[in-house]
């Protein structure tokens, strides 16, 4: 059975400059382009779960990575927010774990951003109408074998979401100014597969976000803020 929610949002402060001053941002320095797709002679300078381990030749995929995109999608409230999902725990990949929505480029997909907008239509009910695209980040490469395209977008503050129990348990806004300090950057190991693994984590409210979806948000963070 799908579940109808309003996102409970947290508390702002801002005020409405920070909308347009990300807007303007956005506009100057996001990619107007989804980013190329992986190239192994461009490995070591790509983005991805390798990129802060200090040994990464190694790291290389074997296999071509499968396609996928991700929406990121910015609440144009006047302190804007980023609207992020906890996987369900019964997933055999990721489960529990705060993620974009997004998926796999289907063969029926035109692109990368009808291939987000879909993914967020499947798993939250997203409707499409109310995204606006901005631009794209860097491509990133998952250690699970996904080269993924990250499209921002503008969503309408006005959404209702229906989740897809079968793929998310939960959708939460965080503030863009706290994902965007990098004070709230922490970078953590843990050994994984035998191997020494380090990464981002951004912990908030009793979540923590990490992995891929903090890689994707600290090159929101360099291309927009630094």
């Amino acid at each position: 059975m799908t579940r109808h929610t309003n996102v409970d949002v947290p508390s702002m402060t801002g005020t409405a400059d920070a909308l347009s001053d990300f807007l303007a941002r956005a506009a100057a320095r996001l990619s107007p382009a989804p980013p190329p797709f992986y190239s192994q002679a461009e490995f070591l300078g790509l983005n991805g779960d390798h990129a802060l381990q200090p040994e990464k030749a190694s790291l290389a995929p074997a296999v071509t990575p499968r396609h996928a995109a991700v929406l990121v999608p910015v609440v144009a409230r006047p302190e804007p927010t980023i609207l992020l999902t906890l996987r369900s725990s019964n997933l055999s990949n990721h489960a529990g774990q705060v993620a974009f929505p997004g998926g796999r480029v289907d063969p029926g997909d035109r692109d990368e951003l009808d291939a987000a907008l879909r993914e967020a239509r499947e798993e939250v009910g997203l409707d499409s109408r109310l995204v606006r695209p901005l631009g794209y980040l860097d491509g990133y490469l998952s250690g699970t074998g996904f080269w993924i395209a990250p499209v921002v977008g503008l969503v309408d503050p006005s959404y209702v979401l229906t989740l897809n129990p079968a793929e998310v348990d939960e959708a939460f806004e965080v503030p863009l100014g706290f994902l965007m300090s990098p004070r709230n950057h922490e970078r953590q190991s843990r050994e994984w597969k035998g191997t020494l693994r380090h990464f981002y984590v951004m912990p908030y409210e009793g979540r923590n976000i990490w992995g891929a979806t903090a890689g994707m948000l600290r090159n929101l963070y360099e291309k927009v803020y630094a």
